[in-house]
């Protein structure tokens, strides 16, 4: 596999990822019984396992690596509040409120770590 089939792959992982926790968010605040589902559960690792895979496989082969590189560094950072959150707002807000502020909050650190993704900066606004 080349670097631009796993740039892809890394790529249309992240957007299904993303995608899967929006969705799953919706079926939070509407409190459905679609979260219980085995299928639910089951496919949103997988897809971030291959999502982590194919980061390392990237960083691997451009020899670019986090801590050497302050944007990859961000994106690590992000995905580690980003996954604080989305338990939180999937799987351990005691209330509705926490959940919702923990849902807008990681939407809002997944859409960061998009940013920094495609400008490769850690502040883009600077």
């Amino acid at each position: 596999m080349n670097y631009l089939a796993i740039k892809h792959l890394h790529m249309g992982c992240a957007a299904l990822s993303g995608t899967f926790f929006f969705v799953r968010g919706i079926w939070m605040l509407r409190n459905s019984a679609r979260l219980q589902q085995r299928w639910v559960k089951i496919v949103p690792h997988i897809v971030d396992t291959v999502l982590l895979a194919s980061a390392i496989a990237l960083a691997v082969w451009s020899q670019q690596y986090p801590l050497a590189q302050t944007w990859l560094s961000a994106k690590v950072l992000g995905l580690l509040v980003y996954i604080v959150l989305g338990a939180i707002a999937l799987k351990y807000g005691r209330t509705k409120r926490t959940r919702i502020v923990a849902f807008i909050g990681a939407l809002a650190v997944f859409g960061y770590i998009i940013t920094v993704a495609i400008t490769r900066q850690a502040f883009w606004f600077t």
